[in-house]
C-alpha cells in the first residue's frame, strides 16, 4: 500500500466504532510484538482536561534530560502522524505505511476487527520499541479502566482534573467517571493526581488504597519558571508533570527543568498566531472554558474580543457559551467539519440572552468577519475556540493543507 492507501484503510476501520475493553488491544500488541522492552518505563495519563499538555510537558522534561521518548496522544489536529512521536518528531510516512500494511494483513481474518484507536496504539508501541525509547508517555483516549492504552503496563499513573466527560460511556456522575479514570492505577505502582473535586478525590484515593499504590495529590502550581504555555492551569499541569517525571526516574535539575518548560509546545492551547492575528484554544467543555477565560483575563485584562466558536454535539454548550460571553465583544458561531457539528438552531438555543452574535454559514466566513472586526476596532487578537476539530480545521486552512479529523 502507499501511505495514502494505508491511511484510507485505517480510517475505514472507524466503521467498527468505539469498543472499550483490553482483550483485543492486548492481543494485537502481543501478536505484533509491540509491548515495551524490559527496563522501559511507561507513564500513563488519564483525566478530563489537561491530558495532552501534561503529556507534552513530561515528554519535554525527559527529552531535556537526554532520555529517548515515545509520545502517544490523541486526537490529532491536522496530520494523523501527530499522534505518534519520538524525540519530538512525528513517525515518518514510510514506517507508518509499513506498520499499517502489516497490521491489515495480520487482522483481516479476526472475528472482531480492531478499532482505529487500537490499531493506532499498536503502530505507536511497535515504533517506540524499534526506536529503543527509554520512556513512553501514553495519553488515554477515553476513560481509563477499559481504554486500549491500559493494555500497556504502566510504571506511573497520572490523573489530571476530572469533570463530566463522555457520560454515555463512562457514567453520569462524577464518582462513576472518576472510577473509570482511576482504572489506570496499577497495583504497587505510584499514582500522581492533580487537585480534584471532593467526589473524584475520594474515589481515586480509595482505588489507590485498594491496589496498595502510593498516591500523591499535587495541589499547588509550579512557580519560579517561565512556561511556554500560558495560563495558571498550565502551571498546575507542569507541577503534575514534574512529579510524574521524577517518579519515572528521570534525572532532573534546575537547568533541565528551565529549558524544558521554556520551550515546551502543545498546539491549540492558547496558541498565538501572527498572521492572521489570532489565538487558538481547544476549550470545548466548562472546565476548559473557565481556564481559557482566566488565561484571557490575565493576558488581556479588562479587554474583550471577537470569538469564533464551533463545537460538536454535547450537553453543556449553553454553559460553555455563558462562561465565554464576558470576554466576547461579539460571538461568531460556525459549523465545523464533522457530522456531529452543531447546527444554527443548536447555537440559537444555547446562546446566553442578549449576547451580540452572528451565526455564519462556514468557518471561512466566520474567521474573516472576526479578524476584520478585531483589526478595525484595534481589539486584541480574535479568539478561536471550541472543538479541537475546529482548531485543526483553522490550522489546516492557514497552512494550505487538508485536515482529516477522526472520530477516535
Amino acid at each position: 500500500m502507499t501511505y495514502q492507501e494505508a491511511i484510507d484503510w485505517l480510517y475505514s476501520t472507524q466503521q467498527f466504532g468505539i469498543k472499550l475493553g483490553l482483550s483485543q488491544p492486548k492481543r494485537l500488541l502481543r501478536e505484533t510484538l509491540s509491548f515495551p522492552k524490559p527496563g522501559v518505563k511507561t507513564v500513563h495519563v488519564a483525566g478530563t482536561n489537561g491530558k495532552g499538555s501534561t503529556c507534552a510537558i513530561i515528554d519535554a522534561l525527559a527529552r531535556a534530560s537526554g532520555t529517548r521518548t515515545g509520545l502517544f496522544t490523541s486526537p490529532h489536529l491536522i496530520d494523523y502522524r501527530e499522534r505518534i512521536q519520538t524525540g519530538g518528531i512525528k513517525i515518518d510516512q514510510e514506517t507508518c505505511t509499513r506498520y499499517l500494511t502489516d497490521i491489515k494483513t495480520h487482522v483481516h481474518q479476526w472475528e472482531h476487527h480492531p478499532t482505529f484507536f487500537e490499531i493506532t496504539l499498536a503502530v505507536a508501541m511497535r515504533y517506540f520499541r524499534e526506536k529503543n525509547c527509554e520512556l513512553i508517555i501514553l495519553e488515554t483516549g477515553m476513560g481509563g479502566r477499559l481504554d486500549a492504552t491500559t493494555a500497556v503496563p504502566a510504571d506511573v499513573a497520572v490523573i489530571t482534573p476530572i469533570g463530566m466527560d463522555h457520560s454515555q460511556w463512562l457514567g453520569d456522575t462524577l464518582e462513576a467517571i472518576a472510577g473509570e479514570k482511576a482504572g489506570i492505577i496499577v497495583p504497587d505502582k505510584p499514582i500522581i493526581s492533580s487537585y480534584q473535586e471532593p467526589a473524584a478525590w475520594s474515589v481515586i484515593e480509595q482505588e489507590a488504597n485498594e491496589r496498595r499504590s502510593p498516591i500523591e495529590f499535587i495541589t499547588t502550581p509550579l512557580e519560579g519558571y517561565t512556561i511556554n504555555l500560558p495560563g495558571v492551569h498550565q502551571r498546575h499541569n507542569a507541577a503534575l508533570a514534574l512529579a510524574a517525571a521524577e517518579k519515572a526516574g528521570i534525572a532532573l535539575n534546575y537547568d533541565i527543568v528551565r529549558q524544558a518548560l521554556a520551550t515546551v509546545n502543545w498546539p491549540g492551547r492558547f496558541e498565538r498566531l501572527k498572521k492572521p492575528h489570532i489565538i487558538l484554544d481547544g476549550a470545548h467543555n466548562t472546565h476548559a472554558a473557565k481556564a481559557l477565560v482566566k488565561t484571557w483575563q490575565t493576558e488581556y485584562p479588562e479587554q474583550t474580543t471577537q470569538i469564533v466558536f464551533g463545537a460538536v454535539e454535547q450537553k453543556d454548550t449553553d454553559e460553555v457559551l455563558a462562561i465565554l460571553s464576558p470576554i466576547a465583544e461579539h460571538l461568531h458561531l460556525t459549523p465545523i467539519n464533522s457530522p456531529r457539528s452543531l447546527t444554527a438552531s443548536d447555537y440559537r438555543s444555547a446562546l446566553p440572552a442578549n449576547t451580540p452574535h452572528t451565526i455564519h454559514l462556514n468557518l471561512t466566513e466566520a474567521l474573516e468577519a472576526a479578524t476584520n472586526q478585531a483589526a478595525a476596532s484595534n481589539s486584541p487578537p480574535a479568539l478561536i475556540c471550541g472543538s479541537l476539530f475546529l482548531i485543526g480545521q483553522v490550522k489546516a486552512s492557514l497552512s494550505h493543507s487538508v485536515s482529516r479529523p477522526s472520530t477516535q
